[in-house]
């Protein structure tokens, strides 16, 4: 990209959703971003081919896992070559083989189980405290600082039942228990984010540590810092959008969520 006015190509848009490239030109491609509405559909239009290449991808995996019934068949044949053999054998050692080959095949069976079924997906699921990347990369509307500090209601607006199901089902738990979770805003509204698809992932409030009330007061606390001009607008909105929680230590001098005692002395 040679100028402000010129147009990123396609591959150069590409290494930017990817974070490929140097810190300047990812810098001149975002200012770009913020004035070219043409532009950021192109954007828009290939984060949308990836999640369908990635959902496709995923989809060939799931297809690629043995059968449930492999495991039974393996066991069965693993018995036999035990009782073929167990004329050179004690017995003793050919009921320990047995054993142990019966353990890690009940254990492949149910590993395949849980894999493939909806409630396994759940299971692995059922924490989330960092959006994946390539489902959520963060969008942010085009707003500066006056823009952003200006609108008197911080609380972020309800997000639309229906594109809260897209959501869950983006992130492959669709039967989860919504209220296990908030669809968070990776890029809050209060800092320019937002409602599209691609900024917004089910947080958990289960989470042990880096749950979504956490990430509530770094939102406070990087929107006061913009506010008084502590913070340049478009560095916390990168911040946030590339890793939350790092952004949550640094700017709260932590490695661990802050009590709101601890919060309010830092302020």
């Amino acid at each position: 990209m040679h100028s402000q006015d010129s147009h990123p190509a396609k591959e150069q848009l590409l290494l930017f959703l990817d974070g490929e490239l140097d810190a300047h030109t990812a810098k001149q491609v975002r200012a770009h971003l913020d004035s070219c509405w043409k532009c950021r559909a192109r954007r828009q239009e290939l984060e949308a081919t990836i999640a369908d290449f990635v959902r496709s991808r995923d989809g060939e995996f799931h297809q690629m896992l043995p059968p449930a019934a492999g495991p039974r068949a393996l066991l069965k044949a693993q018995i036999g070559q035990l009782a073929s053999a167990s004329s050179h054998m004690s017995p003793v050692f050919v009921w320990a083989l047995a054993a142990v080959a019966c353990g890690l095949l009940i254990f492949a069976f149910f590993f395949v189980r849980s894999t493939n079924h909806p409630s396994g997906l759940r299971a692995r699921a059922a924490i989330v405290s960092v959006p994946d990347s390539r489902l959520t990369p963060g969008a942010t509307l085009l707003a500066n600082r006056l823009a952003v500090c200006s609108e008197t209601n911080n609380n972020n607006k309800s997000v639309p039942v229906s594109l809260q199901r897209k959501v869950f089902e983006e992130y492959g738990i669709a039967g989860a228990d919504p209220r296990a979770y908030e669809v968070d805003y990776l890029v809050t509204p209060a800092l320019g984010g937002t409602d599209d698809i691609h900024n917004l992932w089910p947080h958990s409030y289960s989470a042990a540590m880096w749950n979504a009330r956490v990430k509530d007061a770094l939102e406070d606390r990087l929107r006061e810092m913009v506010c008084d001009g502590s913070l340049d607008l478009r560095e916390a909105q990168e911040e946030i959008a590339t890793d939350w929680i790092a952004a949550y230590k640094k700017y709260f001098r932590t490695d661990k969520p802050l009590s709101e005692h601890s919060k309010q002395r830092l302020q």
